[in-house]
């Protein structure tokens, strides 16, 4: 697959469409490509409220229905090229009828080519911890929207970010929507707070560059009264450094 190719598939992965193949190439080029990164960030966000926009509870035997299909599907066998007397063994008697030097030329390569692949290693590891990690959030943002007791309350922020805030009670969990999120100054993040009667409780951090996401607040509601936004340094704080930009109340529905 080309670079061009990869630019095209933003909305696809925003929205979980890629088979694991493509996502995960996708995933390696999003790492080195900050236009496409910041796209799925928006579309992610954009994919989220309309899906608030126009949510239905599922019906409780969906599930069930959904789990009896998938075990009774038969999985695709990984196809794969033998390819005979192409490995190191092969490799290693041809190389025998070659003059000393250039034996040693090629060994230096095959050593050269072990540290890349090394590397390479390293870089498709980092790239499935991340793509798993994106992946458990995705779930829990998803497990918290779809609840059956989620509900949310909306307003405007005074920097003029619309901010959202979904609660589930008998998940003990909320999540935090905004849009249009300025970016704050250089050595500066956004924090998220329960509050807790008066007293500020950490909740996590948002990404300061991005304009539209949507997140998982860290840790269960407990009797929290809502959410708060503050202007932080960089790793966030323990306390509250800064007047909060907005203080969200929790939906009644959700409260304790």
């Amino acid at each position: 697959m080309t670079t061009a190719d990869l630019h095209t598939l933003t909305g696809a992965y925003a929205v979980h469409a890629l088979p694991d193949g493509e996502r995960e190439e996708f995933e390696r080029h999003i790492a080195d490509c900050s236009a496409c990164a910041q796209e799925v960030r928006e579309l992610s966000a954009t994919a989220t409220r309309l899906a608030l926009a126009a949510s239905a509870v599922p019906p409780p035997h969906m599930r069930e229905q959904v789990l009896r299909r998938v075990a009774a599907v038969r999985q695709e066998p990984p196809v794969v090229t033998r390819q005979e007397g192409r490995g190191l063994a092969g490799w290693m008697a041809g190389a025998r009828r070659l003059p000393r030097y250039a034996l040693a030329a090629c060994m230096a390569g095959v050593v050269g080519l072990g540290g890349v692949a090394v590397w390479q290693h390293q870089a498709a590891d980092d790239a499935r911890q991340r793509a798993n990690q994106a992946e458990q959030r995705a779930g829990e943002l998803s497990q918290v929207l779809s609840a059956p007791d989620a509900a949310s309350t909306t307003r405007k922020l005074s920097t003029g970010t619309t901010a959202t805030v979904v609660v589930s009670r008998s998940l003990g969990k909320a999540a935090f929507l905004a849009a249009g999120m300025p970016t704050p100054a250089a050595g500066k993040t956004y924090e998220l707070w329960f509050d807790d009667g008066g007293k500020m409780r950490p909740a996590g951090l948002m990404d300061p560059s991005a304009t539209d996401q949507a997140v998982v607040l860290d840790g269960r509601i407990d009797n929290a009264s809502g959410v708060g936004v503050t202007v932080e340094p960089a790793g966030g704080s323990q306390q509250p450094t800064s007047a909060p930009l907005a203080l969200v109340t929790f939906p009644a529905a959700a409260r304790a």
